[in-house]
């Protein structure tokens, strides 16, 4: 997160004033949050932290993972993650959604994909942005409780369904929702491609994706 505001000031910096839309993925919420004004940095920062911490002690009561399943839509996922026992955690595209849960049932995806698929498994420590995250979710509550947001001052989206939110709250409150309820990346590109994006800039570290809005924006340039 630090890379990212620190990238995401000096893109500031050379815009000099001109308009801006900002939008995160997962933790990348953060970052544009402090950007577009709706907490401090060093908020951003601490907050972060607690997170961070939170999700690792809850992670640590049962193992649970992720996987990436390439090859289908989210509708076209849901009753087979169902009957897996898996949430669809992340919706990256059109083509990729991430499925999080126990690491038994992700072992059972990987060994027996849907058809049309290939499941790769993610470096992670646990199954973020599903009820796993319950205590993480409190004890963020509790944290972001202690601030007092204000109202962007760009345009701001949210990885909960893609819209814009004009609230700082209802902003914040989000970036606590977001703990148990899945990322729609997917979503947010709509929503770009509906408001006529000129260039989508990923700040570091970056690549994911800039490569994800190649594909599903495409004739917009991506830069990461």
């Amino acid at each position: 997160m630090a890379a990212g505001l620190i990238a995401g000031r000096a893109v500031q910096d050379r815009l000099s004033g001109q308009p801006a839309h900002y939008a995160g993925h997962s933790v990348g919420e953060f970052t544009a949050a402090a950007l577009a004004g709706v907490i401090s940095d060093e908020d951003a920062l601490t907050l972060v932290a607690r997170r961070g911490a939170a999700m690792a002690k809850a992670a640590s009561a049962i193992p649970t993972g992720m996987a990436a399943v390439i090859g289908l839509d989210v509708e076209s996922l849901r009753q087979p993650l169902e009957d897996a026992g898996l949430f669809a955690a992340n919706v990256n595209s059109s083509s990729q959604v991430v499925a999080a849960g126990e690491l038994s049932a992700l072992d059972a995806l990987k060994n027996d994909p849907p058809a049309g698929t290939r499941v790769i498994a993610l470096e992670v420590a646990g199954a973020f942005h599903t009820h796993y995250m319950d205590s993480a979710r409190e004890e963020l509550e509790r944290a972001a409780a202690e601030l007092s947001p204000t109202d962007p001052h760009s345009v701001l989206y949210t990885n909960h369904d893609g819209r814009v939110v004009e609230s700082g709250r209802e902003y914040l409150d989000l970036l606590v929702s977001q703990m148990t309820s899945p990322v729609r990346w997917d979503r947010c590109m709509d929503a770009f491609m509906a408001a006529g994006a000129q260039e989508i800039v990923e700040l570091a570290p970056s690549g994911a994706l800039a490569g994800l809005a190649k594909r599903a924006l495409p004739g917009v340039p991506s830069d990461g």
